[in-house]
């Protein structure tokens, strides 16, 4: 595909075929795979054999495997196997949503991390009857569902049903439910906030707890083409990622916003009418390909976020680890708005609020870093100089009804031009305007966006995009008007060091934040070292580049343009070189301060 943009994109998009890797993969030698239900299931029946007594066979999946697919094919292939669905003893519903009524709260966007185990889901008595008939089983069993090993805590064969946090989104997006919800009805915003805020942070613990004892993991993201692995294949995939730089799945969402640089650049959908975000660089949300290089060659699909979870020390390093937690703390996503309009006016909680009304440990202070822009782009970031607080708010509170409101008169709005880095601190007015193509660098909590105007548009829905208000009211930093960001958040960009053919700059992030941004301009191979910590990088300018050892400790690995990759903190010293000799690239690297440099 050639890119050729109309209109004021025209200008701006490489005009060459699009190189971008929609599907980065990790190779991993001499690892066996079962795919399909036939090959899975009669693994599972044959290790299970294998063992003294009646067969217990416990499949624990995460909420959204399809259980009735596995069901069904269990059903068939084992007519002489008792198929037992773990789930029947949760809590009612009544009982379920009273326990999750403070975490989940009325709002369509907004909750609190829910703190629970699995267990606390589940009626105890019924818990225990199921395992007490499991104890004085007859014939082979299979038990499923999510938390189907709390009631077999010794089972002959453990398998951990998964599938991807962005397969997720996609069947709820297609009418599936949250778990024991039945809201399969529920717009959205709401499905996604259950699962944000309750459904995977209990999954993961539970998951964590399983994944030392299990003795297969089963990848589930394609209906009835399901991939299965040993716990050794398991460990190795994780161990090959951790060591070596990678890339994750990227995933890409339109928007009422959205714009066309994506489309293009990273060869998507012709047919779609935009694409707002793209997600590249987000473990908690993307997931990790493995390649086995075996007969059949399709990839396993498996969420980075188990990397982080199994993973942390030779991912983050051990300072991060020990900041964070088991938690990646920086992200990399793609806002477009070039033929597209403004992002909606908003500000992030302060760390104290978050922490006070979310349960989050620490807030998103971002950036943006602009890939491109039109001539027309701008950055609307702080208040202006002498901006009447009170008449501000009273503003945007009527333009909720009106449908109107002067942003101009009260947020600065800056010419953005490309390779322009824009840091925001939480507290911080702000959004993009139409015409950029923006990197955003940012802390990971991402979904505490409060929206103070939306240019009165309404979502892709139909219904309203969901204004915080009070929560942002409660937020805004008041004295970052024009002459505080221009002191503060602009031409920051300082240089720290050079030689024969490149030169490396410090491009401004607050002080406020904890995020540390390095820009390299390239035409020579460039030395780089993680420091113990983990490096987020993405080309910012040239088609292509490899990033290879010095040491051969990894297999040279090709970036393209507008990539974003992962170079865990055990990989150490690196190298990125042109494909080209003398063509000038560049990168951009984040990694948290005070982390060995």
């Amino acid at each position: 595909m050639t890119i050729q943009l109309d209109g004021p994109a025209s200008d701006m998009a490489q005009r060459l075929p699009s190189n971008y890797d929609k599907f980065p993969k990790i190779a991993v030698a001499g690892q066996q795979a079962w795919r399909g239900w036939p090959a899975v299931l009669s693994e599972l029946r044959y290790r299970a054999e294998q063992q003294a007594g009646v067969p217990l066979i416990v499949v624990d999946c995460y909420p959204g495997t399809d259980l009735d697919e596995l069901q069904a094919a269990a059903a068939q292939q084992w007519p002489d196997c008792e198929l037992i669905n773990a789930e029947d003893a949760v809590l009612d519903s009544a009982a379920l949503g009273a326990l999750l009524e403070r975490f989940l709260t009325p709002d369509r966007v907004l909750g609190v991390m829910s703190p629970h185990a699995l267990r606390e889901f589940y009626d105890a008595d019924n818990l225990a009857a199921l395992a007490a008939r499991l104890a004085r089983r007859t014939r082979p069993t299979l038990v499923y569902g999510w938390g189907a090993a709390l009631a077999a805590p010794e089972p002959t064969v453990l398998a951990l049903a998964d599938l991807a946090r962005w397969e997720i989104q996609v069947r709820l997006r297609r009418g599936q439910g949250n778990w024991h919800a039945g809201n399969g009805g529920e717009d959205i915003l709401r499905k996604y906030k259950r699962g944000f805020f309750v459904e995977w942070r209990v999954a993961d613990r539970h998951k964590l707890s399983l994944t030392g004892q299990m003795d297969f993991y089963l990848e589930t993201n394609t209906a009835g083409q399901p991939m299965m692995i040993a716990r050794s294949s398991y460990e190795a995939s994780l161990n090959a990622a951790a060591s070596r730089p990678f890339r994750t799945v990227p995933f890409f969402d339109p928007g009422v916003w959205g714009g066309q640089w994506l489309r293009e650049v990273c060869d998507l959908d012709r047919g779609a009418e935009n694409f707002a975000w793209g997600f590249d660089g987000v473990p908690e949300e993307n997931s990790l390909l493995f390649d086995y290089g075996d007969q059949d060659g399709r990839p396993l699909e498996m969420p980075a976020q188990n990397l982080v979870l199994e993973r942390p020390r030779d991912l983050l390093g051990e300072i991060t680890y020990s900041r964070f937690g088991a938690e990646f703390p920086i992200r990399f996503d793609f806002l477009d708005t070039v033929g597209g309009g403004n992002l909606s006016l908003q500000v992030h909680p302060l760390t104290a609020y978050i922490q006070q009304h979310f349960g989050m440990s620490y807030t998103q202070d971002e950036s943006y870093y602009l890939l491109d822009a039109d001539e027309t782009a701008l950055i609307y970031l702080g208040v202006k100089n002498g901006v009447d607080r009170q008449q501000m708010l009273t503003d945007l509170q009527d333009a909720q009804q009106t449908g109107h409101f002067d942003a101009g008169r009260y947020v600065n709005a800056l010419p953005a031009h490309k390779h322009d880095h824009f840091s925001i601190p939480a507290g911080t007015v702000h959004c993009s305007g139409s015409g950029a193509m923006v990197l955003e660098i940012s802390a990971t909590p991402y979904i505490f966006t409060f929206k103070l105007w939306d240019w009165g548009r309404l979502g892709l829905d139909g219904q309203p995009r969901p204004i915080h208000l009070q929560h942002g009211a409660a937020n805004i930093q008041w004295d970052r008007d024009a002459d505080w960001v221009e002191k503060n958040l602009l031409h920051l960009t300082q240089p720290v060091g050079s030689g024969e053919g490149w030169r490396e700059e410090s491009t401004g992030m607050s002080e406020l934040e904890f995020i540390e941004t390095r820009r390299h301009w390239f035409s020579v191979p460039v030395h780089h070292d993680t420091h113990g910590t983990v490096n987020i990088l993405n080309l910012v300018e040239g088609r292509e580049a490899v990033v290879e050892s010095p040491t051969g400790a990894f297999e040279p690995f090709t970036v393209h343009y507008a990539e974003t990759f992962i170079v865990p903190a055990a990989v150490g010293q690196y190298v990125i070189r042109p494909t080209v000799e003398g063509q000038e690239l560049a990168t951009i690297k984040a990694y948290v301060r005070g982390t060995g440099r």
